[in-house]
């Protein structure tokens, strides 16, 4: 048995939703699709289709393996466009968008060093926090923070996201230190504006989640300004280890609730397709990873 036929007649099967459906948008005859949905099914050793008189089903097994297949077909599909690129160079222009702080402080050594290897590329780097539509707005990739919520794209880690509660020594000299998650609703936290979870802070510790909704003077959508808030002593700040990372490691901004894990995550490039990738989109992201790594250099000192 061909693997590869027999799954893409399975995947173009549940496409259709009957065997001649499929037969016919594969030029194949009925009993031909119908001899590799058998073998395949005995292949896998279960029943993929519950089959009727009216109607064509995916059984439980059918359905998990679906999806399975179609992995593996863009994966070879992959494989064969990267066969073909061989060594082409990448060219032409790569539109990127980038939140802004990160961008600002890390992101523009990257490109330096990836235009020295890639020459061919010109890149057009576009700041921005707000969510951005890739296809529409004629991206070729973006670079998120956190959680991603259109399953439409393809994403890809290429960094830790690590959060840290701090603030100044100033600040818990005035108002003293916070015991607990709970005490924070005493204090003044300083809130950014695109946190997902608006003004609550989360918290984990024991496997125990700690929600807290917190209040203060300043909001902004900016964690840069927020970082400067902090230094003065106006308040709590909770932002990521990329922005305020060398203010820990300086003492001008002192952690907090230690036994506490503040709710993380990752950084991710994110991209509307994986097929027919460019050599641009695929040699920059890939850059990313080599250069970020599991422990980027904002880390530094702060992972043990």
């Amino acid at each position: 048995m061909d693997l590869f036929h027999a799954m893409k007649v399975f995947v173009k099967v549940a496409d259709a939703g009957s065997l001649s459906g499929a037969a016919r948008a594969l030029a194949l005859s009925n009993p031909s699709v119908t001899r590799l949905l058998a073998e395949l099914e005995s292949h896998v050793g279960a029943r993929l289709f519950n089959r009727s008189t009216r109607r064509l089903s995916l059984t439980e097994a059918g359905a998990a393996y679906l999806e399975r297949c179609r992995q593996v077909l863009l994966d070879i599909d992959d494989a064969a466009l990267a066969a073909g690129r061989g060594a082409a160079e990448p060219s032409g222009t790569l539109r990127i968008n980038a939140p802004v702080s990160f961008a600002v402080n890390h992101l523009g050594p990257v490109l330096a060093q990836y235009a020295a290897r890639y020459p061919q590329v010109h890149l057009d780097v576009t700041l921005s926090d707000r969510v951005v539509d890739l296809v529409d707005e004629g991206y070729d990739l973006a670079i998120r923070i956190g959680r991603i919520r259109d399953s439409s794209l393809v994403a890809r880690q290429i960094a830790p996201l690590r959060m840290l509660l701090c603030a100044a020594p100033s600040y818990l000299a005035s108002h003293g230190t916070p015991a607990t998650p709970r005490d924070l609703a005493q204090h003044v936290c300083l809130h950014y504006s695109y946190w997902s979870t608006r003004d609550e802070w989360q918290f984990a510790r024991d496997g125990k989640t700690h929600a807290v909704r917190i209040r203060g003077s300043l909001q902004a959508n900016n964690g840069d300004l927020l970082r400067a808030a902090a230094l003065a002593g106006m308040g709590i700040i909770l932002q990521p280890s990329f922005i305020i990372g060398d203010d820990v490691r300086r003492g001008t901004l002192i952690p907090l609730l230690p036994d506490y894990q503040a709710a993380a995550g990752a950084i991710h490039a994110v991209y509307p397709s994986r097929r027919y990738l460019s050599a641009k989109v695929r040699t920059f992201v890939d850059f990313l990873v080599e250069r970020f790594g599991a422990v980027p250099e904002w880390d530094a000192g702060l992972v043990g």
